[in-house]
C-alpha cells in the first residue's frame, strides 16, 4: 500500500483571489509562491463560501454552507459535531495540527486538531454578534472603519505582525519536530496566518518593493455612493466612510502596504517550504494554499470584503500533490472543496456525511474532469440586513437578497462588474434559471428567521457571562516545560541522538 501523503495547508486572510489569475501575478514580489504556483494545480476562479472569516473558514474547515454549519458571523458557534478536514484526517491516522487563525467561536477550539500551537488573533466569544432587529447600528469598537486606509503606511512590528511571526516560528518548529520521526503517523499541518487583512501597514523591506509598483490605483472609477447598489451602500455606512476623508494617496498606500504584505508572507511561506525540503519530507507532502476570503482594496471605492463582488468573493487556491500534474483550472470552484479533496489525497471517504456536505473533491478537474454543480455563496453578517445568496456557474454570477434588487454579471464580457444584467431582456432566460436555482436551494424567510434567532440567544447568553467572572473561551496554547530539551527523568544520550534529524551525518 502506497504510504499516505503528508497534508501541509496554508491558509492566508483577506488575499484578492483576482491577484492570482495564475498564481501570483507577474508584478508581485513572491518568487516563493510563484515557485509553489508552477507546481501545483492552480484554481483561477476559486471563491469562498461566505465573505468573512469566521463563516468562510468553518466552510473551508466542514466542506458546508453557512446555514448548514450556523456560522453566520464573526461571533456565531462553530459546532463540535461537525466534522471537518482535521477530523476526518484525525480519524484515519493522522495527526493534526493548527499553528494559526482559524477563528473557532465558542468553547471548541480544537475542531479535530490533536494539537494547538498558537492561540487565535481574535476573540472567541459571542461579542461581535450582528442585531439584524437595529439596522443600520454602527457598533464602533469592532466594527470595521476606514481608519484601516487612512491608516496605511509602514511600522516594524504591529499586532498582527507579532501574530504571524509567531505562527511562522511555531511552523517551522512543527516541521523539524516532524522530521525526527517519533510518531510514525503521517502528518497533517494547517498554517494559518492573519496577514494582507487589514490594517495596511507593512515593514520597510517589503514597503520599499512597490515603490513605483504600476497597480497602486484601483481598476476602474470609484463609485459615488448613490451609483452603488444597496449593500454597497450598507457596507460604506458600516465602514463609517463619511467620517473619513479618503484622498487618492490614502488608497494608493493601502494598496502598496496590501501588497508588501504579499511579500512579507511569501517570505514566511519560504521560510516553510525549505525546511520542508531540508528535512526531506516535501517529496510526500500535499499542499494546499488558500484564503478565506478576498478583499475589494478601493475597487469601486469599496473596502475589505462583506460582498460578493470579485475582489470580495473570489480567492487563490493552489494544490501540489505527489502524483498531481500542475496546470491550470478555470471552471469555477469552492473553498469548500477543500476537505473532500483532502480526504480524497488520504484516501478517506466521506460517505457517511456526504448528504450533508456542500464541497466536492478537486481531483476529477485534475484529471480533465467537468463540474456540474454551481458554487455557492451566502452572507448574513455585519454590514447585512437579511441574508444574502450568491452563484457562480459558468461565465456568470447571480446575487439576490429579498432587500435588494437581484444582480446578474458576465464575468467573461465584464469582468469587472460594471453592468448588472438583471433587467436585460436578452438575459431573460438566463436569470430565470438562476432565480429557480435559487428558490429550489434557499428558502430565504426561512433562513432570515434562523439567522435572527441566532443573533437573539448569542446577545442574551454574551450579555450574561459579562456579568461577573469572566471566563473566555479563547484558546490557551500548553508548552510542557518538564518534558523539552534535557530533564533529570531523560537520559542526556538518548536525548541528543533522538532529537537530531539527520542522524549519522
Amino acid at each position: 500500500m502506497a504510504r499516505r501523503p503528508n497534508m501541509l495547508v496554508i491558509m492566508v486572510d483577506q488575499l484578492n483571489g483576482t491577484l492570482f489569475p495564475d498564481g501570483p501575478a507577474e508584478w508581485l514580489h513572491a518568487p516563493h509562491l510563484k515557485a509553489l504556483a508552477a507546481r501545483s494545480l492552480r484554481f483561477a476562479n476559486s471563491y469562498t463560501a461566505s465573505p468573512l472569516c469566521a463563516p468562510a473558514r468553518a466552510s473551508f474547515m466542514s466542506g458546508q454552507l453557512p446555514r448548514r454549519t450556523r456560522v453566520y458571523d464573526n461571533a456565531a458557534e462553530f459546532a463540535s459535531d461537525i466534522p471537518t478536514f482535521a477530523h476526518h484526517l484525525r480519524r484515519a491516522g493522522y495527526r493534526t495540527c493548527l499553528a494559526g487563525k482559524m477563528h473557532f467561536v465558542g468553547p471548541d477550539q480544537l475542531h479535530g486538531f490533536e494539537e494547538r500551537m498558537t492561540t487565535d488573533v481574535y476573540p472567541a466569544d459571542f461579542g461581535w454578534t450582528p442585531d439584524y432587529r437595529k439596522p443600520g447600528e454602527r457598533i464602533d469598537w469592532w466594527y470595521h472603519n476606514m481608519g484601516s486606509v487612512t491608516g496605511a503606511g509602514v511600522a516594524e512590528i504591529t499586532n498582527q505582525l507579532e501574530y504571524d511571526d509567531e505562527v511562522a516560528a511555531e511552523a517551522l518548529a512543527r516541521l523539524y519536530d516532524y522530521s525526527r520521526g517519533h510518531d510514525p503517523r503521517p502528518w497533517a499541518l494547517t498554517v494559518s496566518f492573519t496577514h494582507p487583512h487589514d490594517p495596511y501597514v507593512a515593514r520597510r523591506k517589503f514597503w520599499d518593493l512597490y515603490e513605483d509598483c504600476a497597480h497602486l490605483d484601483p481598476p476602474g472609477e470609484a463609485l459615488t455612493f448613490a451609483a452603488h447598489d444597496p449593500h454597497a451602500q450598507r457596507l460604506l455606512r458600516a465602514c463609517d466612510h463619511e467620517a473619513f476623508g479618503i484622498t487618492p494617496e490614502h488608497v494608493r498606500r493601502s494598496r502598496r502596504a496590501y501588497f508588501a504584505n504579499i511579500s512579507y508572507l511569501d517570505e514566511k511561506i519560504g521560510e516553510i517550504l525549505r525546511v520542508l525540503e531540508e528535512t526531506r519530507q516535501a517529496e510526500n507532502t500535499a499542499i494546499l494554499f488558500v484564503s478565506d476570503h478576498g478583499d475589494m482594496l478601493g475597487e469601486r471605492g469599496l473596502w475589505f470584503k462583506m460582498c460578493f463582488y470579485e475582489g470580495s468573493a473570489r480567492v487563490p487556491m493552489m494544490l501540489a500533490a505527489p502524483g498531481l500534474a500542475p496546470g491550470l483550472v478555470t471552471e469555477p470552484v469552492s473553498t469548500m472543496d477543500a476537505a473532500p479533496t483532502l480526504a480524497a489525497l488520504a484516501g478517506i471517504s466521506m460517505e457517511e456525511v456526504s448528504p450533508w456536505t456542500d464541497g466536492e473533491s478537486l481531483l476529477p478537474l485534475a484529471a480533465g474532469g467537468k463540474r456540474e454543480s454551481p458554487v455557492l455563496m451566502e452572507y448574513a453578517a455585519e454590514g447585512s440586513e437579511a441574508p444574502m445568496i450568491g452563484i457562480r456557474r459558468g461565465r456568470w454570477k447571480y446575487a439576490a437578497c429579498v432587500l435588494d434588487p437581484e444582480q446578474l454579471f458576465d464575468l467573461e464580457a465584464d469582468p469587472g462588474e460594471r453592468r448588472n444584467l438583471a433587467a436585460d431582456p436578452a438575459c431573460a432566460e438566463t436569470l430565470a434559471t438562476f432565480r429557480a436555482e435559487a428558490a429550489a436551494k434557499w428558502d430565504l424567510a426561512s433562513y432570515d428567521r434562523e439567522v435572527r434567532e441566532s443573533q437573539a440567544r448569542r446577545h442574551v447568553v454574551y450579555e450574561a457571562l459579562r456579568q461577573g467572572g469572566y471566563y473566555p473561551w479563547d484558546f490557551q496554547p500548553l508548552k510542557r516545560a518538564a518534558e523539552r530539551y534535557m530533564r533529570n527523568h531523560m537520559d542526556l544520550n538518548v536525548l541528543e541522538e533522538s532529537q537530531r534529524f539527520p542522524r549519522g551525518e
